[in-house]
């Protein structure tokens, strides 16, 4: 595989990464949405960006954690595969459940701050939001094993994943920022929260599926 393919590859599993784990609306977005909606875009922007550097913390310390362990798993490629496959299929399936029983149940998540933020506070509060949720870990954990399991990867691969994985998490946040004062109620509500949760589903079970059909 030439240098090219294989940095689009590392992009692209990024990019679904970031996505994955960034478009459930769960507490935390819908923290990040009623928090801009009541504030300013610049202080939502900085809790988008907490967000979003918690994801690019824990994609790093995934992949530096798997190169580290790449020696050690030549000889189980086969069953990481199918435990890192299983792994995402068990997320998917719980995101989509957990999703389509809140919204049947109708149940809102709300968090109340009357407290005037300033941006660094934003930024630092929902970084260490996001950094105590252990799905997230557990969620690049298993994407980056599955890679270090299967064809080798080099630096330049791996700073693109975790670059391309904080830009799409990123981008999402700060949509979710960006439309506070606009679509908030649109993305928090019940069937806003079930279509996002929906889709990141999909989206963890195309990794799956992809990561299944990679040669052993």
């Amino acid at each position: 595989m030439s240098a090219g393919s294989a940095g689009g590859a590392a992009l692209v599993a990024g990019l679904l990464a970031g996505y994955g784990i960034a478009m459930p609306v769960g507490a935390v977005g819908t923290y990040l949405v009623a928090l801009t909606a009541r504030t300013t875009l610049r202080i939502g922007s900085c809790a988008a960006l907490g967000v979003a550097t918690a994801d690019g913390l824990y994609a790093l310390i995934s992949v530096l954690g798997g190169s580290a362990l790449a020696p050690a798993l030549t000889s189980i490629t086969v069953p990481l595969h199918w435990a890192s496959a299983t792994v995402l299929v068990a997320l998917a399936l719980i995101g989509a459940t957990r999703a389509v029983a809140r919204y049947r149940a109708r149940q809102r998540a709300e968090a109340e701050d009357r407290a005037p933020l300033s941006p660094t506070q934003a930024y630092l509060g929902l970084l260490g939001i996001t950094l105590m949720n252990p799905i997230t870990v557990i969620y690049f954990a298993a994407l980056v094993l599955a890679r270090q399991g299967g064809a080798a990867s080099g630096r330049w691969d791996e700073a693109v994943f975790v670059t391309a994985a904080f830009a799409a998490s990123a981008s999402w946040q700060l949509l979710l920022a960006g439309g506070g004062a606009l679509l908030g109620r649109a993305l928090t509500g019940p069937y806003g929260r079930l279509c996002t949760s929906l889709v990141s589903s999909a989206v963890i079970l195309g990794l799956a599926v992809r990561l299944l059909l990679q040669p052993h």
